[in-house]
């Protein structure tokens, strides 16, 4: 509530406006209901807001739980009076964007913060996880029912994609991948160097990754026997389910993945590379699909909200509605590809909470690493049927020639581009009730409160826009810390007060200085390279003294060190990833290290279980 209080004073100074009675108000609400009404009742107002934006007025079917003053909510009325005409509650015609600001980061701020949901919120995730499998199977027959969809989907796909498929194809037929272990957990609890233990394989993988040639280093003789010894080839009905479980996103909400066994993850890294390698270099796929770069769907977010030309859409339970029917079709004119991914998709799921196990409908869950590249080519090919029935007329190779290489704004004879990202995707507005109706059409939900088109307010990609400004705001994502060995805390709070200085609000951040210095009392002014937990500043860095031998400048503050758990393998299973390691560098730099960059990974790997700090001397830059 203090740090709420402080930034509500310093931005009702900055918008020319009082927020005293908005922190009266926020203050007993939040005695009487508790800190969910900062992050659920809070949000809740603020996707309101953005629903008024979008509207361009503000109605009283929204905003509910709050009191009214004419056409307008009391809470932050100062602020919505520079947006709003405080009387009919329409938009202004110059509204006041530093306002829309105010109003956004007042009311989001908590909305992500990463702690626990109750455990009856939890449930009912779950449990509607579990009914989503219902509505697949329901999309799923009315697809099959309606073949003249699936062959446009297929014409749609093969168009957009046939040369990547091909290539990916290719290389897979070839041999030419690289399976890879992920950092994250899997099913079968296997951690760090254990993965390149594996013991169990399933069968049904043999025929696209042979054991033999995918995790066993050596075919010598010698050797094969022992390397054989103890592997378990798994049938079908032996083979271990995805494990779903929830992690933190909202508190109304949990975020829901499944986590993947160790074979199917090593599998599945192979074939992402290669598709997200595939569209990197297509001419066409390049242009509209998206996998590491975010600032083409933010920049076109920002042109939207400018023009009013292009719409951002969000789906609900995206991964969760694409079924193996989409995926049948997709990868239509390429059976080996269509093999292997199926072979490396998990069929079961089991939810521990439920103490439920089922058969998957969908292709698979978040959690997969197939999940993304999948998901990303489905959506975009249904946008572009969608696009297909607004013009009456089917499209060509033709209608995917930009007009510039170097600035790839229009595709000819449409009017504006697609982007996807995931499940953020872009669309001309000409096309986009089309668009809607095509993804609905093809199970899918169009998420109505996070999608925009009739407004100025745009987002995607993490970024928001109104009218052409930049209006994201600072979200808090940790409780703040109370003592020195809350080091997940003191960091996230020491990034959040950066952002905040970056964002201009000044007095917020000496005020979260003062705070942070009475847990940590070395705060120093260093650049954002530094390892030193301190402050950025548009002043440059603090140097406390040179060091003798490298001559470069020196300060003490605290310095986050994090170990890695104790996890050491040797022989064969040392030299499948040393090889396995090589391999990657050889590819392309950014697989990771090469062998020796770290000279303990045989003896420690996996991710840090706890975190300490340290005061010292070290670099500000």
């Amino acid at each position: 509530m203090k740090l709420w209080k402080e930034l509500a004073v310093e931005l009702a100074s900055l918008c020319c406006t009082s927020a005293n009675r908005d922190i009266k108000t926020v203050t007993a609400r939040c005695e009487h209901e508790g800190v969910s009404f900062l992050t659920i009742t809070l949000p809740t107002y603020g996707k309101d807001f953005e629903r008024s934006l979008d509207r361009g007025r503000v109605e009283r079917d929204l905003f509910a739980g709050f009191g009214w003053q004419a056409g307008l909510p009391s809470l932050l009325g100062g602020f919505l009076a520079r947006v709003f005409d405080r009387n009919t509650g329409v938009l202004v015609d110059d509204p006041c964007i530093e306002s829309v600001r105010a109003i956004r980061q007042l009311t989001l701020m908590f909305g992500k913060i990463e702690l626990d949901c109750a455990p009856h919120r939890v449930r009912k995730a779950l449990r509607e996880y579990v009914d989503c499998e219902k509505e697949v199977v329901t999309a799923n027959s009315l697809l099959l029912g309606s073949p003249e969809q699936l062959d446009d989907f297929r014409r749609m796909s093969k168009l957009l994609f046939g040369k990547v498929l091909d290539d990916v194809e290719g290389n897979l037929m070839r041999g030419e991948y690289l399976p890879k272990h992920g950092p994250g957990a899997t099913a079968d609890r296997l951690v760090g160097n254990q993965k390149y233990g594996l013991n169990t394989w399933p069968r049904r993988l043999e025929p696209y990754f042979p054991f033999l040639e995918n995790v066993v280093p050596s075919w010598s003789l010698m050797n094969l026997r022992n390397q054989l010894d103890g592997v378990d080839f798994l049938e079908p009905g032996r083979e271990l389910p995805v494990k779903v479980v929830t992690v933190p996103k909202t508190l109304k909400t949990p975020r829901i993945i499944a986590i993947e066994p160790t074979a199917m993850q090593y599998s599945q890294q192979a074939i992402m590379r290669l598709i997200v390698d595939a569209i990197g270099h297509d001419r066409i796929a390049r242009r509209v699909v998206g996998f590491d770069d975010q600032t083409p769907n933010q920049r076109m977010a920002k042109e939207g909200s400018s023009t009013g030309e292009l719409a951002t859409l969000d789906l609900s339970e995206a991964s969760d509605r694409v079924s193996t029917t989409h995926v049948k079709a997709l990868l239509h004119d390429h059976p080996y590809l269509y093999g292997a991914v199926m072979a490396c998709r998990s069929s079961k799921a089991w939810v521990p909470e439920l103490k439920l196990t089922f058969p998957l409908k969908k292709f698979a869950s978040m959690g997969s690493a197939l999940t993304f590249p999948i998901e990303a080519m489905v959506f975009t090919t249904v946008a572009f049927l969608g696009i297909e029935r607004e013009l009456r007329s089917q499209l060509d190779g033709s209608h995917f020639m930009w007009e510039s290489e170097m600035h790839p704004k229009q595709l000819l004879g449409l009017k504006g581009v697609v982007r996807v990202y995931g499940d953020d995707i872009i669309v001309p507005t000409d096309y986009v009730h089309s668009v809607v109706l095509a993804l609905e059409t093809f199970g899918f939900r169009v998420n109505k409160a996070k999608s925009f088109w009739t407004g100025k307010f745009r987002e995607s990609c993490g970024k928001e826009y109104y009218a052409g400004e930049d209006v994201s705001i600072v979200r808090v994502r940790n409780i703040l810390p109370t003592r020195l060995t809350d080091v997940e805390e003191i960091q996230s709070m020491v990034s959040f007060r950066n952002q905040l200085y970056l964002a201009g609000y000044w007095r917020t951040t000496a005020w979260l200085d003062s705070e942070i210095r009475k847990i940590i009392t070395f705060f120093p002014t260093v650049l954002e390279s530094s390892p030193v937990l301190g402050r950025l500043s548009f002043l440059g860095f603090q140097t406390d003294r040179m060091d003798d031998n490298l001559h470069s400048p020196m300060v003490k503050g605290w310095v986050v060190k994090s170990r890695l758990p104790e996890n050491q393998i040797g022989g064969t299973r040392a030299l499948t990833k040393c090889l396995l390691m090589l391999e990657r560098s050889r590819a392309t730099a950014s697989y990771g290290p090469q062998p020796g960059s770290d000279k303990q990974h045989l003896e420690r790997s996996g991710r840090p279980s706890a975190a300490s700090m340290k005061l010292r001397y070290a670099t500000p830059l």
